[in-house]
């Protein structure tokens, strides 16, 4: 099996950074593939088997050779420490260099009143000097770095650019003569590096909120749990850490507290408050044999729980895995920006050239066209670029996870955005999920009571809906299920199973699977088909001799109810303009009788009934229609796995009753937290909102860049405008995809 490292990565400022660091680890040997974040400043790379011993460290070292610093995957969404005076330490840097800035630039503000006034030219040395090769040593080092590699970079375009502003100014000043004013640029190369770095930090600020959903997260695990003695180690109650926890550990949980893993509630009543985990924002009631989920809060009660899951095996830890792993990946636009940003810092570097040619061949003062050309190497960051991806998805995912929305990859974000068919399972997805066993119609002469234990039998060692209703079914009559009580059982996928109970071979299906099989009598499976008409899903018990000829000996009715908000949900669906579909298993009376109360039009072909679980993935491909059809699949079990997968947007939906499905949730792009068929519009919402996002932010990235190399070419830019303007884009850009954190799921 392939392993996957996680890298952090500091350093990076622009897009020909991502694509300089991507080139550098997939020339490591055993390196299959390696993707760069810029916004998270990380890489994922994915090794070709598994890791050696001494993979991580050379994955670093040649990271730090490119002239990057490895560091912490989570090292970029922790906060700076506060440095002397309350600063943030990596602001100083920032401060000090505006400080020294400034009295260069009083003079320009002086222009603009009609008063013309310069500081001596010492004066400027001494104050620009500093800026330029101590505080904007980094751009150096990075530039370095990035021409030994024969790449380009943003520190390459600003260092080169104000050193030529920094060179001619001293030689303007080394050239003139003693007492003679002349005009000198220290101004633009000083403020520029100042103005760069203002608008990294500010950049990096804004990086930091967009990990908010992450931080949030990881803040939800507690650090203590109160261990309960367990009579021969422990005797009495111990607070231990979390991380020292195991399955089966017992713990008591007091009011107020979060639980400290996932586990199963032994003693006591409460609720939970489980909105950061599913965005379900009133608490769930919680007694002896609910679950629970690490990370939720306990309400007014105190609880004594069972440990099932911790570390990387909880919910939680998966929630924060699916959202790391979308927030980590590149969505399929970004191919286009990378394309862009490996020709892009050669392709400045040749029209500030001939910027700076041509206005000299015009006759310009040397000065001037090496200004205009220190205008395009700044004005022409691809900072924006690089980050305009990757922030919105950031945000969007961010934002989707705190309302029980886990995107697990760009793809299906992309994706959803353009669907026009959304299918749905029908079980415990539209319904509860949670059939109850309405009747039983036994053939003349069989005893009730003893048909419902048999079948109950067959059924001990099923997770089915309809097996569990039979089993409680059973239970409310006092009946006594074994879990052992039938041998050499037999599962026929969408049809049912057969084996022996007390010696005597049965058969518990639809009435289509006892159709296919050879029935003494088939009165009992024609009144079954009445039943069916009328609602019911209906299951047919049969006796034989396991192989031959079947007597049929009941009927079992089964019921299930319609979520709330289900027939609400979909119909805001019809009126975006979705085509909607419910696939079901069940017989065509069931289905379309369901179908009914939920507003599903079955003469427009909405509803889709006796699909097999094998056949499901097929039904979801004729949907398609060969491409012309983009069609989101929403389903909620482990049958619905092939269908999740083969739908261009598999949403997987938990049940009411915990977490979802682990194989619907790994065949899925989309999971939902939990069972509200309105999540289903709020992911396509969020889905649409943040490509949006993309868009804007790479429409404006690039049209920056095409207005603005061309402006700064003909003269109309300065250096300092120019660099004002290059911090002021990707700012921007960063800013505009934190709007998406302000996104709350549309009402009903």
């Amino acid at each position: 099996m392939d392993a996957v490292i996680d890298l952090g990565i500091g350093g990076m400022t622009c897009a020909s950074c991502v694509s300089r660091v991507e080139r550098v680890l997939r020339k490591q040997p055993g390196v299959a593939e390696a993707s760069v974040n810029l916004a998270t400043e990380s890489a994922r790379v994915t090794l070709a088997g598994e890791a050696a011993e001494d993979t991580l460290l050379r994955l670093k070292r040649a990271v730090r050779d490119a002239g990057y610093e490895p560091r912490s995957p989570m090292a970029t969404q922790e906060e700076a420490p506060a440095g002397w005076l309350g600063v943030p330490r990596d602001a100083w840097p920032v401060v000090v260099a505006l400080l020294l800035a400034a009295p260069l630039a009083l003079p320009m503000a002086g222009d603009l009143f009609g008063k013309h006034w310069m500081l001596p030219a010492w004066a400027q040395f001494l104050l620009a000097t500093p800026v330029q090769f101590v505080l904007g040593a980094r751009f150096y080092r990075a530039g370095w770095h990035a021409l030994k590699a024969l790449t380009g970079n943003m520190e390459l375009l600003v260092a080169i650019g104000t050193t030529a502003g920094w060179s001619l100014s001293t030689w303007l000043w080394w050239r003139a003569e003693p007492g003679e004013m002349v005009h000198l640029y220290y101004e633009a190369s000083a403020v520029v590096i100042a103005l760069v770095l203002l608008g990294k930090w500010l950049e990096s600020r804004a990086k930091r909120q967009a990990t908010d959903a992450i931080r949030a997260l990881h803040a939800l695990r507690p650090e203590r749990a109160h261990l309960l003695p367990d009579g021969v180690k422990r005797t009495e109650l111990t607070d231990v850490a979390v991380d020292e926890l195991l399955p089966g550990d017992l713990v008591r949980v007091l009011p107020g507290e979060r639980f400290p893993a996932d586990g199963e509630v032994l003693i006591g009543e409460s609720q939970a408050d489980e909105s950061m985990l599913t965005g379900e924002s009133m608490p769930v009631p919680k007694q002896p044999g609910d679950g629970v989920t690490g990370g939720a809060i306990n309400g007014d009660g105190s609880l004594e729980l069972r440990v099932r899951a911790v570390g990387a095996q909880s919910v939680l830890s998966h929630i924060i895995a699916l959202v790391q792993d979308a927030q980590a990946a590149k969505a399929p636009v970004q191919r286009l920006v990378d394309r862009v940003a490996a020709v892009f810092v050669p392709v400045v570097l040749l029209i500030a050239m001939a910027t700076l040619g041509v206005w000299w061949q015009l006759g310009a003062p040397i000065e001037t066209a090496l200004l205009n050309a220190v205008s395009v190497l700044v004005i022409a960051c691809p900072c924006a670029l690089g980050l305009a991806t990757p922030t919105a998805i950031m945000s969007g995912t961010g934002v989707a996870a705190r309302h029980g929305i886990l995107i697990k990859d760009p793809v299906a974000l992309e994706m959803a955005h353009r669907a026009d068919t959304v299918a749905f399972d029908k079980t415990g997805t539209l319904t509860e999920g949670h059939p109850r066993l309405r009747l039983i119609e036994v053939a003349e002469g069989v005893d009730e009571l003893a048909t419902l234990q048999a079948a109950a039998a067959l059924q001990s060692q099923s997770t089915h809906p309809l097996a569990l209703a039979v089993i409680e079914a059973a239970q409310a009559q006092g009946l006594r299920v074994q879990a052992d009580g039938a041998r050499d059982v037999q599962a026929v996928p969408g049809r049912g199973l057969s084996g022996r109970v007390a010696g005597a071979w049965l058969a518990l299906g639809s009435l289509r699977w006892m159709r296919e099989l050879t029935i003494s009598s088939p009165l009992l499976l024609d009144r079954g088909a009445v039943l069916e008409q009328q609602g019911g899903t209906v299951s047919v018990l049969a006796s034989g001799s396991g192989e031959g000829v079947w007597t049929p000996l009941a009927l079992l009715v089964f019921g299930d109810e319609a979520k709330a908000g289900a027939s609400v949900a979909l119909e805001q669906l019809r009126e975006q303009g979705l085509r909607l579909r419910m696939v079901s298993g069940d017989s065509r009376g069931a289905a379309l009788a369901m179908g009914h109360l939920l507003g599903l039009r079955a003469d427009q072909g909405e509803v889709l009934a006796e699909v097999l679980p094998g056949d499901k993935a097929q039904a979801i491909e004729a949907l398609r229609e060969g491409g012309r059809h983009t069609v989101v699949m929403v389903g909620d079990g482990v049958n619905d796995a092939p269908a999740l997968a083969a739908a261009d947007v598999g949403i997987a939906m938990s049940h009411s009753r915990g977490g979802g499905s682990d194989v619907a949730m790994h065949a899925a792009g989309i999971t939902l937290m939990r069972g509200d068929v309105a999540l289903v519009g709020a992911a396509l919402d969020i889905s649409r909102r943040t490509v949006v996002k993309i868009r804007q932010n790479l429409f404006w990235a690039f049209a920056y860049n095409t207005a603005g190399i061309p402006l700064a070419a003909l003269g109309f830019l300065s250096p300092v405008v120019a660099g004002a303007a290059m911090a002021l884009s990707s700012v921007c850009v960063v800013t505009n995809a934190l709007l998406l954190r302000r996104w709350q799921p549309p009402m009903r």
